[in-house]
């Protein structure tokens, strides 16, 4: 991939399980260095996309392109220089933390030296360094996702899939992964985010796509989607108007009517 050839390019990019149409024709150019953030409604669409552009998916219509390369063509190129952050990771959970980075950064072709010497280095960013030789099955959630962000960036990809990448960390390890992004995309690197946390998406991202049952129904920066719907709307507001959302607030009161006294047996007026 050079410079000026985007990072991800998706042309009419459709996927159907049978009659339901996940994706729709789906166009997108993600150019190198951006963070962009991919929202939408559970169901529309945003891990079938995902699972496609690092090659978990086949029998999809129309072009995926990663780092230059078609994905279903060269699907081991694109793997070669992607990391991949999946929401409900698998691991195996009788490795420990040094076992589990040797592990993957063997599959990458890695010398055991280098993870090591990397993986050090990332895991006392995350101040994780003293559970190196724990067994993955003992580590907390949070812990756990520091060990697979540790993961995805061991071989040192030039784009990452992100997806709910902030589930389980706390404020502190919070705060550092959005520096960390921030920092990897101004170093060059593409970083495709997916969140349902849409003040996170509206601060860290450069440019933002909308889903909606399978389609694209907005896209840009948030300063451009805020500006075609009036100033001073939030991205979560953006989100709710172009997916068709709202009344939540009526529906969380009629929810609370489950918890309501029933009438006691017998209080009738029949008496």
């Amino acid at each position: 991939m050079n410079e000026t050839e985007p990072a991800i390019e998706l042309r009419d990019l459709r996927m159907s399980f049978g009659s339901n149409q996940v994706l729709d024709g789906i166009d997108l150019t993600i150019a190198p260095g951006q963070v962009f953030g991919y929202v939408g409604p559970n169901g529309a669409g945003k891990s079938t996309t995902v699972k496609i552009l690092v090659g978990m998916h086949d029998g999809y219509q129309g072009t995926a392109r990663v780092a230059g390369f078609d994905v279903g063509k060269d699907p081991l190129e694109v793997k070669r220089r992607i990391g991949f952050l999946p929401e409900n990771a698998q691991l195996y959970e009788v490795l420990t933390v040094r076992e589990h980075l040797l592990l993957v950064g063997r599959l990458q072709g890695m010398e055991d030296e280098l993870i090591l010497e990397r993986g050090k280095v990332l895991l006392e960013g995350f101040e994780l360094t003293a559970r190196i030789e724990s067994r993955l099955g003992a580590l907390s959630k949070g812990m756990r996702q520091k060990v697979m962000i540790t993961s995805a960036l061991l071989h040192d990809p030039k784009i990452l899939f992100f997806d709910e990448p902030l589930s389980g960390l706390d404020v502190h390890s919070t705060v550092l992964l959005k520096e960390l992004i921030q920092a990897l995309a101004a170093d060059g690197r593409t970083i495709f985010y997916c969140s349902h946390m849409m003040d996170v998406v509206e601060r860290v991202c450069d440019r933002i796509a909308v889903l909606s049952k399978g389609r694209i129904v907005a896209q840009g920066s948030f300063e451009e989607l805020s500006a075609e719907r009036g100033s001073g709307e939030t991205l979560e507001r953006i989100f709710l108007e172009l997916t068709q959302g709202g009344g939540e607030a009526e529906r969380a009161r009629h929810m609370l009517g489950a918890f309501a006294s029933p009438a006691a047996p017998g209080s009738g007026d029949g008496a």
